[in-house]
């Protein structure tokens, strides 16, 4: 997609790569004094070759948005007021530093939402912060999204962080389970025309197969639709996997050498038949068998599967299944199956061999002893953290959200909400004043995307084709405004109790300590090197760039600093701004296993353990009617509903319910419905259609900008409900601690 950009004789162009989904689209800017008036795709990304989506149409919209803030606000006599950067960082540091001191690190709590890895601030600091701080409070929205898929690698190949992708350009049949790449644009999957990569596999003659309970849109475009029970997926998969074996077309092909624990799992899905699964899933045990037939006999095949197959009880065994049918058809790790990317920040891969492995609760939460899972607690925690008081350690008492929504994006918004306004201390880095940062004593606003230099970080680990990109800020930044990566290096230091120094010693600590370890590692380009020489041969124009020319050159394409003379930097990078294309993705194993086996370890302890849970869930009586999410092609969670250019249309929060159930239950077309859970209950007009199944109802999540004391105009005029507010939070997939949020038993009655 693209649109004219309404170019004057006074405007002029600039690249930027599209921070707003994780599809990193490259775009040209017409930009006409600071303002940006028009975007499209730009045609020589090495990417995204000119692709376009409604967000990325919409950027100067978004750019622009008058409701941004444009300076700190600090809370004075219970009011926040606009007020110097120095007022600001002197408060956080004033408010954060006596909480550490009397109650301890972990009486602070963080809090990252899911714009962090959409920002080169958001990949370079957080950890920074953790790290120097020492809490172990620490929430991110992984546990409201992926968390099962980090899980489940790190079970599998000793490192969370090691997640195939679809080898999209190359496949002959995909299966996508709980994904709707037509309206998200791919998720832990970047591939820029996700649609029309799609387009290209059934024109190539290939098959395309989706499981969901809705017919999205995705599901329109596929050779077959599997109507699933919400919640079941983890079954349907297992049984699948109970057919290769049963069936004899279990072929590890190049993987053997690598796969340990095969005839184990052969026992320990040996209940799952079919058969057993079908009622469960509502699914005929016959398609489940053409299904698992279909995915072994197809040269090239991958599974995939996203928010739909994680958020739900059994997310982490349903995302392991995925890689195990991968496995087992001998798909991973082949072109045309599931790759492991190799960004170009990554450090130079170390030889293969056995590594630390993977550990799944080495501490746990103080209130209902959640474990933690890659360092993180449930955020469906977050609220019983600070309000309930133990004898184990002090309740939450501070919090320093960045760039996170947790009012809305957590289950039982309500609680959290009172539970926020009770804290002894709160920073938000946030450019709104929204649902969450409402509550704050201190809000930092980084600047509009246009005025911020972009590479991303977390999504290249992720690509379905290796490259790298790199944008300068088209819009000079704005007199009283500060970088984002200055805003969170300050932020670092006001937190651990070095407020006051210059900003750019974080970015220095992290470069001296960096090269401080490659020169010391045999595997390393710059092994045996001088690391204060090396630090002076870095270039760019701050810190950050100091730090991206860092990885770079010691990444897996990088110049070694001079040993490998065609290799990477930032000065080649910025050589060719529409980015360096580095290959399709291709075979790697063993090299990113980090097990302690040194192979995938196929039926991990964890697993084992969890299994007995899934078997008592095939005899289940499902619930009447349940509850999934939607997500919409022109909005991203809870950012974007504050555009004008992106709300109306389909983007609204209706709640679709199917035509049996509707007349069922006496609701119409149109008509306000109550629908009540565990957490509470909301008011949605409903939208009857057969896009959903029987038994289902689907409200889109972000909504619910009905709050006082926020600062989005638009967004309160048509507010929506917080889906969120029906889960009391109770509901966890134990292993991940990832919030259930599809498959929901739920309420309904019409609004008389």
């Amino acid at each position: 997609m693209s649109r004219t950009t309404g170019a004057t004789p006074d405007s002029r162009t600039a690249l930027r790569i599209c921070p707003l989904c994780e599809a990193t689209c490259g775009l040209t800017l017409t930009i006409e004094g600071t303002r940006v008036t028009g975007a499209r795709g730009d045609r020589d990304d090495v990417f995204s070759q000119g692709f376009i989506c409604p967000k990325g149409a919409s950027f100067g919209a978004v750019d622009g948005d008058p409701d941004r803030l444009r300076a700190p606000l600090v809370r004075r006599d219970g009011e926040l007021c606009e007020a110097t950067w120095e007022e600001a960082f002197d408060a956080v540091a004033a408010g954060l530093r006596p909480v550490v001191e009397q109650h301890g690190p972990n009486a602070v709590a963080v809090v990252l939402g899911n714009p962090n890895v959409h920002t080169m601030a958001g990949a370079l600091y957080p950890q920074v912060l953790l790290s120097a701080l020492g809490t172990r409070s620490v929430f991110t929205a992984s546990t409201v999204d992926q968390m099962p898929k980090h899980v489940s690698s790190g079970l599998l190949y000793g490192d969370a962080l090691a997640i195939p992708v679809p080898d999209l350009d190359h496949t002959d049949h995909l299966l996508l389970i709980g994904a709707n790449p037509l309206e998200s644009n791919g998720s832990l999957c970047t591939a820029p025309d996700f649609p029309g990569k799609l387009k290209a596999l059934r024109a190539r003659g290939g098959t395309l197969t989706v499981i969901d309970p809705r017919r999205t849109r995705t599901a329109r475009l596929a050779d077959r639709h599997v109507a699933i029970r919400p919640g079941t997926d983890a079954m349907l998969l297992a049984a699948m996997a109970y057919v290769l074996f049963e069936e004899k077309l279990v072929d590890l092909g190049d993987l053997a050498p690598h796969v340990q624990d095969v005839d184990a799992l052969a026992d320990a899905v040996r209940d799952f038949t079919p058969e057993a699964a079908s009622e469960a899933c509502d699914v005929p045990g016959a398609t489940i068998r053409a299904l698992a037939r279909e995915l072994a006999a197809a040269p090239r095949a991958a599974v995939y599967g996203r928010i739909g197959s994680c958020t739900v009880p059994h997310g982490t065994l349903a995302s392991w299944l995925v890689d195990v049918l991968n496995i087992l058809t001998g798909n991973l790790d082949r072109p045309g199956g599931a790759l492991f990317p190799l960004a170009a920040t990554d450090r130079t891969p170390r030889p293969a061999g056995p590594g630390r492995g993977f550990s799944l609760g080495r501490w746990h939460s103080r209130v209902s002893s959640h474990p933690e899972a890659k360092g993180e607690l449930p955020l469906s925690a977050l609220a019983e953290e600070i309000d309930t008081a133990t004898d184990e350690g002090s309740p939450v008492r501070a919090v320093i959200a960045v760039a996170a929504n947790p009012v809305l994006s957590a289950p039982d918004g309500d609680r959290l909400d009172k539970a926020l306004g009770s804290l002894d201390f709160m920073v938000s880095v946030d450019p709104y004043l929204n649902e969450t940062s409402r509550h704050a004593h201190v809000v930092l606003p980084p600047p509009p995307p246009s005025q911020s230099a972009h590479h991303d970080f977390a999504f290249n680990a992720f690509a379905v084709r290796n490259q790298v990109r790199y944008t300068r800020a088209p819009v000079p930044l704005e007199p009283g405004r500060m970088v984002e990566t200055e805003i969170l290096a300050r932020l670092v230091l006001a937190a651990t109790g070095m407020h006051g120094a210059d900003p750019s010693a974080v970015d220095a600590m992290v470069i001296d300590s960096t090269l401080g370890k490659s020169v010391t590692e045999p595997h390393s380009p710059v092994h045996g090197r001088d690391a204060g020489e090396l630090a002076g041969q870095l270039t760019g124009e701050s810190g950050p760039e100091r730090r991206l020319d860092m990885m770079l050159r010691l990444g897996p394409y990088g110049d070694g600093f001079g040993a490998r003379p065609d290799g990477l930097s930032l000065a080649k990078l910025l050589a060719h701004p529409h980015g360096i294309d580095l290959g399709p993705l291709r075979s790697r194993l063993p090299q990113p296993l980090k097990t302690r086996s040194g192979r995938i370890e196929l039926l991990p302890a964890p697993i084992v353990a969890d299994l007995p849970r899934l078997r008592v869930a095939l005899r289940e009586r499902p619930a009447a009617v349940v509850l999934i999410g939607r997500r919409h092609l022109r909005s991203n969670n809870s950012w974007m509903h504050n555009v004008p250019a992106l709300t109306g249309g389909t983007n609204r929060c209706t709640l679709h319910i199917h035509p049996e159930d509707a007349a069922r239950l006496g609701v119409v077309d149109g008509a306000a419905v109550r629908v009540t859970g565990a957490g509470g209950e909301v008011v949605a007009p409903a939208e009857v259609t057969e896009g959903v199944r029987r038994g289902v109802v689907s409200l889109p999540h972000g909504w619910g900008h009905n709050r006082p004391g926020t600062r989005m105009s638009h967004a309160a005029v048509d507010p929506g409900v917080n889906v969120n507010q029906l889960l009391d939070g109770s509901l966890l997939d134990p292993l991940s601690g990832t919030s259930v949020l599809n498959g929901v038993p739920i309420e309904l009655a019409p609004v008389t």
